[in-house]
């Protein structure tokens, strides 16, 4: 019924170039510029101290804000008790995190740039790491300022106690505690940037810039 063919038949790897080149040629195109073969940098990463003091920060950070959004409002008659007295050590173990950190980054140089990041991002990541660093080193100092004002013993763990920052009653003191709230969500904005960036790294550049802090 049908005929057989007169021409030679097609070699096998002939068949797979032809068929297999439409499909690879796309995927080809879509690989990442900047690789770890052209960006020695990209092989570097965070030392495991770095990592275990950003990953340790990001688990108190959720820690206390859940603690936040779900204890008591504080009022004049508030004691520092329970989940306040709980938001008080996270916020305090924040500082002294975020202080360690910030000497073990100005003794250990992290690692560098990608090479061939847009001078503009370099510069909203440079902004970024500043305002996370002040952030979460005046945030929990407001809060410690906003409890010595209202007479609280401030005690971490509940156990170890603390000086007074303000005294007893002070305005400013008591001032504080609404910039607190308020500064609280200007942190949740720079870390939307921060996980934005991250994100951005990982997806659309497609370098290895979030595997260097895992």
């Amino acid at each position: 019924m049908f005929g057989k063919s007169t021409g030679a038949r097609p070699h096998r790897m002939e068949l797979c170039r032809v068929a297999c080149v439409p499909w690879v040629t796309p995927f080809a195109r879509a690989q990442p510029k900047v690789s770890a073969m052209s960006d020695p940098h990209l092989t570097e990463r965070y030392s495991s101290v770095a990592r275990v003091f950003h990953w340790l920060i990001v688990a108190l950070i959720i820690v206390q804000f859940a603690i936040a959004w779900t204890m008591p409002e504080i009022e004049r008659n508030t004691r520092p008790e329970g989940m306040v007295g709980w938001h008080l050590t996270i916020g305090l173990l924040i500082l002294l995190t975020a202080l360690a950190r910030l000497f073990w980054r100005a003794s250990h140089k992290p690692p560098p740039p990608p090479r061939g990041l847009a001078p503009a991002l370099k510069l909203l990541s440079r902004a970024t790491h500043i305002g996370l660093y002040a952030l979460l080193i005046v945030l929990p100092l407001m809060g410690w300022i906003n409890a010595s004002a209202r007479g609280w013993a401030v005690k971490l763990f509940g156990f170890v106690p603390l000086p007074a920052l303000v005294p007893s009653g002070s305005a400013i003191g008591r001032q504080m505690g609404d910039i607190h709230a308020t500064t609280a969500i200007v942190l949740l904005v720079v870390i939307g940037l921060h996980v934005a960036g991250a994100a951005y790294h990982a997806l659309v550049l497609r370098d290895r810039t979030l595997q260097r802090m895992i």
